[in-house]
């Protein structure tokens, strides 16, 4: 399809991508000239996920899936051609890549790639994920298990008391980094109303 053909079946509306697995970076960054095109009309965001800088760890977690390198590639590249693009730091990982000096880091380089924004949340585990999760963490950090039986003990999402921890160590970092502008196309994470009624079964982490 043409840009001009976006363009025509995407008026008045917001033309909005997210990075994903089925949709890598190369896959993106190779339709980033017509994306240019069609924004003349419409207008176009971009949003990538990029959850830690540390690649070994990263392939632990989501083997096959497109490096933190290539990831920052990508939101360069749509920079460059003019392109909001934000960041969703996500799932930021309990005791895991939320310390202070790994979110500064991670949040250096988004500014050094030119982020329009960035929006960070914490890991939720729903079933399924949950027990996936719950098998990989015994058995590589299997000191952490207990407290993350206790940090999930309500079901897939994080208590109140580390969200507003998180958020309490992110904000000054987006400050520092110039990223707490939110000029591009923000995408918010999961933020629960109320804690959720789950079985009990559901609320096992392992």
């Amino acid at each position: 399809m043409r840009a001009n053909e976006i363009a025509e079946t995407t008026r008045a509306s917001t033309l909005a991508g997210l990075s994903r697995q089925k949709a890598g970076p190369e896959v993106l960054a190779r339709d980033l000239p017509l994306l240019r095109d069609v924004a003349r009309d419409v207008p176009v965001g971009l949003a990538v996920s990029i959850a830690l800088l540390d690649e070994e760890l990263q392939h632990r977690l989501e083997p096959g899936t497109p490096s933190p390198r290539a990831r920052l590639e990508l939101v360069r590249k749509a920079r460059e051609a003019g392109l909001p693009c934000s960041v969703l730091v996500a799932p930021v990982l309990p005791w895991l890549t939320d310390s202070e000096e790994a979110l500064d880091a991670l949040f250096a380089q988004l500014a050094d790639v030119g982020a329009s924004s960035v929006t960070a949340f914490a890991l939720h585990l729903r079933p399924g994920a949950r027990e996936w999760f719950g098998r990989w963490l015994a058995g590589t950090h299997p000191e952490l298990v207990p407290r993350y039986r206790e940090l999930y003990a309500r079901g897939s999402y994080v208590r109140k008391a580390y969200r507003e921890g998180l958020a309490e160590r992110v904000g000054p970092l987006l400050r520092r980094h110039g990223l707490d502008r939110k000029t591009g196309f923000v995408l918010r994470g999961p933020s629960p109303a109320a804690p959720e009624a789950a079985p009990v079964e559901q609320l096992r982490l392992l």
